[in-house]
């Protein structure tokens, strides 16, 4: 099955399930990749597994695949957030994919002091957290939530929630984790500038938050997030 095609659906997936489809994923199957009816599609909905379809009706503006069987159960990845602070488009694009490839269960964006970007289009970084999860092979999708102020997202903090501020200032040997406890948990990236030094004490002062390293090298907002979910997914995550 190596290297067949793999879309998103918002429908229900099972046995004998018909799928409509929209315009846009039509255009892709019958006009991109040039399938006909009979061709097979893996189709998940990030409830349901991953199932094997075929084209039942090809056509320009839509068509309907048939569900045959399920091919992957559904997997889940780890209770964990993304909290990062929007930087160039190019490269807050790479944040959203990679967290969705790595395993990230949700993605928050944060407006902070230094925040770059003061808006940002959520329904293209859904978009690209759902062509990333399309690409890896994954059948769950990340929600990418609206930017929010991170003072905000503080003060409403979840009980129970562990948060892993990648601290730029801590620069030096790797963080191990040890002693960390598995459960729910955030890592927290900050803008190109760094954090103020008012988020910081705040940061600091709160007792869900554990600042860390990254290493001897201080890393660019979009390294520091790829950086930051594999040393966490390796020590707490489902890598282990």
């Amino acid at each position: 099955m190596a290297g067949r095609i793999r879309l998103y659906v918002e429908q229900p997936l099972g046995q004998g399930q018909s799928v409509a489809l929209t315009e846009a994923q039509a255009h892709y199957l019958f006009g991109v990749m040039r399938l006909a009816a009979g061709a097979a599609v893996a189709l998940f909905n990030g409830r349901d597994g991953e199932w094997t379809a075929t084209v039942a009706e090809a056509g320009k503006r839509g068509g309907r695949l048939d569900c045959v069987e399920r091919s992957a159960p559904q997997r889940m990845p780890p209770d964990l957030w993304l909290i990062f602070a929007p930087i160039k488009k190019a490269r807050t694009d790479f944040i959203v994919e990679k967290a969705a490839e790595l395993g990230a269960a949700r993605i928050l964006p944060v407006q902070t002091d230094h925040t770059n970007s003061e808006r940002i289009r959520q329904d293209r970084l859904q978009a690209h957290a759902v062509e990333a999860a399309e690409q890896c092979g994954g059948t769950f999708v990340p929600e990418v939530a609206e930017l929010r102020p991170l003072s905000r997202l503080l003060a409403d903090w979840p009980e129970g929630r562990q948060l892993m501020w990648a601290d730029e200032s801590l620069a030096g040997p790797a963080q191990t984790l040890s002693g960390a406890a598995p459960g729910p948990w955030a890592i927290l990236i900050g803008p190109e500038g760094g954090f103020s030094e008012a988020e910081r004490a705040r940061l600091r002062g709160l007792p869900f938050v554990m600042p860390v390293s990254l290493g001897p090298r201080i890393l660019r907002a979009d390294t520091a997030a790829v950086a930051a979910i594999a040393l966490w997914q390796a020590v707490l995550g489902d890598w282990q």
